[in-house]
């Protein structure tokens, strides 16, 4: 057995989903899930299927991160893993339906940061363990910070 990381690197303005999966339709209903979130929104879904022909399966409605989750989803090559690349919207306008979606059984990480996909490799194939999310913290939030991730949140349109 052994161990790896894969980084992931979300471009300028975009957004990673990385989850598990069950079954062939996921690509058909992970495309649902984000084309019904918002008629703005890009997106480019990869998914690892488990058995068969073993392919990465994929679709969306940006060729640019439609090629990204494709060669990602490849690198990663853990069976049933699914990656979404997303521009033009936030994870949380597709997190809850992305959830409740018949073949997704977890969620690793919804980011816009660096992500380390903690792999493990056997004989059989490959499987994620775990992620690391981003950065280690660097201190406590103050009163400025907390006055700034109001303002930012106001900017994003989440907060009045």
């Amino acid at each position: 057995m052994k161990n790896k990381s894969y980084t992931i690197e979300p471009g300028p303005g975009e957004n990673v989903i990385l989850g598990m999966s069950h079954f062939i339709k996921t690509v058909e209903d992970v495309y649902e899930v984000m084309i019904n979130a918002s008629p703005t929104i890009k997106f480019g879904l990869a998914f690892c299927e488990a058995s068969g022909p073993c392919l990465v399966r994929s679709d969306g409605n940006d060729a640019e991160l439609i090629a990204k989750a494709e060669k990602t989803a490849y690198d990663i090559g853990a069976g049933h893993s699914f990656i979404v690349f997303m521009r033009d919207g936030y994870p949380i306008n597709v997190l809850p339906e992305l959830k409740a979606c018949r073949e997704v059984c977890r969620i690793f990480c919804a980011t816009a940061n660096p992500v380390e996909v903690l792999i493990v490799e056997t004989e059989q194939g490959r499987g994620i363990i775990g992620v690391v999310d981003g950065f280690l913290p660097k201190g406590i939030e103050t009163e400025e910070d907390r006055v700034n991730r109001i303002k930012f949140l106001q900017t994003i349109g989440y907060k009045r």
